[in-house]
């Protein structure tokens, strides 16, 4: 059972958000990226685990991102995983990730791909589906819970008013949610044998990217309240009618 584990490069969730160029781009200068949590605590951890307890025999990282996004690939390394594959490339939009990852696992033959449920920079959650799609192979979204039996998997989600529980052939795609895993930290012994433990570097499929950014813009923050009195009704009533903003 090989397993390949999706990861991103996203921003620390301390960072001050800029932009440059017009606003059209991120401007990282003095940002510091790490490792997309919910690939983290989740699906790398899962996956791991599984390898641990003799349920798949390899963890391959998987990341598309430029030669600067090679420490966030290193960490990875560092928690266990036994090797990592980066594509060559800036990630445009969710279908052109998508589409690196289908393509790698097809060649490859990988038995299971796991996904966190979002990226805490685009909160997009497409990416696994498309996946899915790509390769016709079974999505499972939003996992909690995920053990193995041979080649197949039982997987616990959330729905709608309660939980679901499916079981999958593999190949198989999973998002992995919140009750997966435990995050870990790297010890030393993980940390050294991460040096050594190889990155693949390859090129990007030639297919050009879906989507286009017209620009960014900061979110308005947080505004000042006001308090009313608690006697003076019709002032609220009227505050909420003419001023209040549904979010």
């Amino acid at each position: 059972m090989k397993i390949l584990v999706a990861i991103s490069n996203v921003p620390d969730t301390t960072t001050k958000i800029a932009f440059s160029d017009n606003d059209t781009k991120f401007n990282t200068a003095g940002v510091q990226f790490i490792i997309n949590p919910y690939d983290e605590w989740y699906a790398l951890v899962r996956a791991l685990e599984l390898k641990e307890t003799g349920k798949a025999t390899a963890v391959t990282l998987f990341h598309v991102g430029l030669l600067d996004s090679e420490a966030t690939i290193r960490k990875g390394l560092a928690l266990g995983a036994d090797d990592a594959v980066r594509v060559n490339a800036e990630s445009p939009d969710s279908f052109f990730v998508a589409e690196q990852i289908a393509k790698f696992a097809k060649e490859k033959a990988y038995d299971l791909i796991l996904v966190g449920k979002e990226t805490i920079n685009y909160n997009g959650s497409s990416v696994g589906g498309m996946i899915g799609g790509l390769l016709d192979i079974p999505f499972v979204s939003l996992a909690t819970k995920l053990d193995l039996n041979g080649n197949t998997a039982t997987v616990e989600h959330d729905i709608d008013g309660g939980v679901q529980v499916v079981e999958c052939a593999t190949p198989l795609v999973i998002s992995c949610s919140k009750g997966m895993a435990e995050q870990r930290i790297p010890n030393m012994r993980g940390i050294m044998a991460a040096r050594t433990k190889p990155i693949t570097v390859v090129e990007a499929t030639t297919d050009a990217p879906l989507t286009s950014i017209k620009s960014f813009a900061l979110s308005a923050g947080r505004t000042t309240c006001k308090y009313i009195d608690a006697n003076n009704v019709e002032e609220l009533v009227s505050l909420l009618h003419n001023e209040a903003k549904v979010i």
